[in-house]
């Protein structure tokens, strides 16, 4: 039996994601930005980077694990040299972060953003951009919008390499305007194994 996959147009390119079951009734095709290349996430951060660039943001943002490389590229892209990361694990450095509580839907527990307070003046008062891999249920994102606003960035942008299905919209609010993509994927209802 063969894997069941989607491909998924992101900017100019195309990537083929499994179909992973997330719950008895929801399956997901599964982009994760460390199973593709260099050259591929150079490509998509130039792409995202263009849509971005109008903003005229002074930092990007993102948040660990797989925001990363997005962030790296896009940043890149921009001619840019500072990113800001919003870790997810606690570090001694961290211990007097700022903290937001977040549930992303690939993930079975809940967690946190931290924000490492040494670095609230890269962002306070900037033109930021929320830069991440797939914007699905908008919760990690509003939660890093949340945490942005109370560290006083000024947020003109949310960049994600795909938009998966459109609950993020309720979610994300009026920012919802905010969000430029590469592509879209939809949502795949969870299929009863057969006898």
């Amino acid at each position: 039996m063969t894997a069941a996959t989607y491909d998924a147009r992101i900017g100019s390119q195309t990537a083929t994601l499994p179909l992973v079951p997330v719950s008895d009734t929801l399956t997901i095709a599964l982009f994760m930005t460390i199973d593709h290349g260099v050259a591929f996430l150079d490509v998509a951060g130039r792409e995202l980077a263009e849509q971005l660039r109008p903003l005229e943001p002074e930092i990007v943002v993102s948040a660990a694990t797989l925001g990363i490389p997005v962030a790296i590229e896009v940043t890149r892209h921009l001619g840019l040299d500072d990113y800001l990361i919003l870790q997810k694990s606690q570090k001694v450095h961290l211990r007097d972060a700022l903290r937001e509580s977040v549930r992303a839907i690939t993930s079975d527990s809940g967690s946190e953003f931290l924000l490492d307070q040494a670095r609230i003046p890269a962002i306070a008062g900037k033109r930021v951009v929320f830069v991440d891999d797939v914007l699905s249920s908008g919760s990690s994102v509003a939660a890093a919008l949340r945490l942005l606003d109370r560290a006083g960035a000024i947020v003109v942008g949310i960049g994600v390499l795909l938009e998966e299905g459109d609950d993020w919209r309720d979610v994300l609010g009026e920012r919802a305007a905010l969000v430029r993509s590469l592509g879209t994927i939809p949502l795949f209802p969870t299929e009863a194994p057969t006898a």
